[in-house]
């Protein structure tokens, strides 16, 4: 029944069509570009909704460059996902939760039986493989400690905010030619590191597979990220020496190709890390004093690998990504991908660095697995995930620019219905990206939480603002929001909107406005500053900030932007804040939450949704049971889709939601 039930939805006939709701949740989509380092293979993540498990599930793809031949590797209702690469290329690790807990597997490029190599009580986060293929180091919290266990029986679940850590370990375990299936008979992994003085997030190994440098904060809590430091294990004596010294965060060691230094992402001691420039500096593996590689490059840098002829790393520019080589010398840095709209993240190397494997896409593009030499940028593509959507009727996108109300060069990505008509004037809706320091480009996507193409299709133009503080266009337009949140973003968005006004583009009174997150909160901003919007979507949004500041999980955020606490400069609290202006409130608003969000906890929801009933504001609230701060399985975001779709049917074309049902 349920293959009837695709093949109808998927069917095509006559003219082209828009696709539905449940179609682009349906959607395939590639991520994880892994090159094998003899370059014969790429392996690959393919990502689908399976609607009976309600996942939206990951499998391993295994592609061959010089034949294009491809073939799915892994199976099954759970997903497997993160695949590296054996150093001589005939096996690879990766993760997979398909019995409980997240654990490692090896299986052979080739296919057959995966093999189980781990089975840690809380699962595993991050592995490598040594260089010299003998074993793989992995990060994890263990098992749970006989003293937690014994409070648990005796006195029942309970926390201590801040004092209940599970400090992340790095561990090694041998791998075998052939792994027992007799979990009995499987390698025992032994712990590297140990005690509570900090907890692990990243590691790599050196070349001669004897030392790992990693980096850890004094604890996981996220609010202690800025307590990254860089570390050196050596994995025979298990001794463990401090790198650096030094305000944080320090993130992501590299080994040099001779073992001599570590390149590492680092702040730079910039106590604002949140909307500053992140850098690359290198340091000798023995320790002294770091060098900054990166320092004129006006971008976070995404360090990536150590090869030898540099050090490569990507970074967003503008509504584009791409990736570069520093030399550490020269401080030289050259761009490897073009053209300039080009959009390419996610690479990997040879080990010789002559050839590259990474997902890329041209506007209005759908994002492919490419391979390229690193000398002359010549993508390959591999797969065919723009297929799915021939024969749908799909929109347009195209970068445009305009300048924000303090003369603030501003650019968003205008998406235009197939039959754009010049001479018409359309509907707007503003979709808004969180962050603050996320970034919409111009590459083809399946939709998710707002129906784009539903709505183009059905007569609307779609404006996505890179506002003030998105990423993309360097450190000074990062910091323009700091103590100007919800102010200036908004007045970032307003002059994008009148902009296509002023170009006759647009119906003036059917405006609407919707985001979530970061992109919530402005929503949220423009509900209750406004009243030039006829309708608004805030999804897991901020509504006050002092609401926000007591509850969140990430409490360093709202520090830096606002440069204050609540205590110590409430007016910078008010003065950013949606419910500081709900008396302003007039547009009917959808308000959308997950019930578990600890980043926008929901206190944030029913503050706004309980201000606009009082004001006799039209709201709605939805709270999507189980969910964190996203809205992460396909029929939940179906929901998430639906509910947006008839809010603003409503209220920007004045229809019944009863008639929405074929959007699905």
């Amino acid at each position: 029944m349920r293959k009837v039930f695709l093949a109808a939805l998927f069917a095509v006939t006559g003219s082209a069509q828009t696709p539905t709701i449940d179609q682009s949740l349906s959607m395939k989509s590639v991520s994880s570009a892994r090159i094998s380092p003899d370059g014969r293979y790429v392996a690959y993540t393919v990502q689908q909704a399976n609607w009976d498990e309600n996942e939206f599930a990951q499998q391993i793809w295994i592609v061959m460059p010089a034949t294009g031949e491809r073939y799915q590797l892994t199976g099954g209702k759970k997903s497997s996902s993160n695949p590296k690469w054996s150093p001589d290329s005939t096996r690879l690790a990766f993760t997979s939760d398909r019995d409980g807990k997240r654990q490692i597997y090896i299986i052979h490029p080739h296919g057959g039986e995966a093999a189980q190599l781990t089975n840690e009580d809380n699962g595993v986060e991050g592995m490598e493989w040594s260089p010299d293929g003998s074993a793989i180091a992995f990060s994890s919290t263990g098992p749970d400690s006989k003293s937690k266990k014994d409070r648990k029986e005796k006195y029942g679940d309970f926390e201590i905010v801040t004092g209940d850590y599970s400090m992340v370990r790095l561990w090694l375990v041998k791998v075998p030619a052939e792994i027992s299936t007799d979990p009995k008979e499987r390698p025992k992994p032994e712990a590297l590191t140990e005690g509570e003085k900090f907890s692990v997030t990243d590691f790599s190994w050196s070349p001669d597979s004897k030392r790992i440098a990693f980096g850890a904060t004094r604890d996981p809590d996220l609010s202690s990220s800025g307590t990254g430091q860089i570390y050196i294990l050596d994995v025979e004596s298990k001794g463990v020496k401090k790198l650096l010294d030094g305000a944080g965060p320090h993130i992501r060691p590299r080994w040099s190709p001779d073992g001599r230094q570590i390149a590492y992402v680092t702040s730079n001691g910039d106590p604002f890390f949140f909307y500053a420039n992140t850098h690359i500096a290198v340091v000798p593996a023995t320790g002294g004093t770091p060098r900054v590689v990166t320092g004129k490059f006006d971008e976070d840098s995404n360090l990536i690998d150590w090869g030898p002829d540099g050090i490569y790393f990507s970074a967003l520019q503008k509504a584009a990504a791409h990736v570069f080589r520093v030399n550490p010398e020269t401080l030289a840095v050259d761009r490897l991908t073009s053209p300039d709209s080009y959009f390419a993240n996610d690479a990997t190397f040879t080990p010789d660095h002559g050839t590259f494997a990474a997902l890329g896409a041209a506007p209005d593009h759908f994002q492919e697995l490419f391979v390229s030499p690193v000398k002359d940028f010549a993508p390959k593509y591999l797969t065919g995930m723009g297929d799915q959507w021939k024969g749908f009727r799909l929109a347009s996108r195209e970068v445009i620019e305009w300048k924000s109300t303090d003369g603030t060069a501003i650019q968003g990505v205008l998406i235009k219905p197939a039959d754009y008509d010049s001479s018409r004037k359309y509907p707007l809706l503003v979709v808004i990206h969180g962050g603050p320091t996320g970034m919409d480009s111009p590459v083809a996507a399946a939709d998710r939480y707002y129906p784009v193409e539903r709505f183009a299709a059905k007569g609307a133009l779609i404006l996505k603002v890179n506002y003030r503080g998105s990423a993309g266009y360097g450190e000074k337009f990062r910091a323009l929001n700091v103590r100007n949140l919800g102010l200036g973003d908004y007045q970032d968005v307003i002059s994008g909107v009148d902009s296509l006004i002023a170009k006759g583009m647009v119906d003036k009174d059917r405006v609407g406005a919707m985001g979530w997150s970061q992109g919530g909160y402005i929503s949220a901003f423009i509900t209750t500053y406004s009243d030039r919007f006829k309708a608004v979507s805030v999804g897991a949004g901020i509504s006050d900030w002092m609401t926000y500041y007591v509850n969140t999980d990430i409490h360093p955020f709202t520090r830096q932007y606002l440069k204050a606490t609540p205590w110590e400069d409430p007016e910078i609290y008010r003065k950013t804040s949606p419910i500081f202006y709900v008396n302003n409130a007039k547009t009917p608003t959808l308000i959308q939450h997950g019930d578990q969000d600890k980043r926008v906890p929901p206190p944030n929801a029913f503050e706004l949704y309980q201000a606009l009933k009082d004001r006799g504001v039209p709201t709605k609230l939805v709270l999507y049971k189980g969910f964190g701060h996203p809205i992460n399985k396909p029929k939940q975001q179906r929901a998430v889709m639906e509910h947006n779709y008839e809010w603003f049917a409503k209220y920007i074309w004045g229809e019944d939601p009863q008639d929405t049902a074929s959007t699905r």
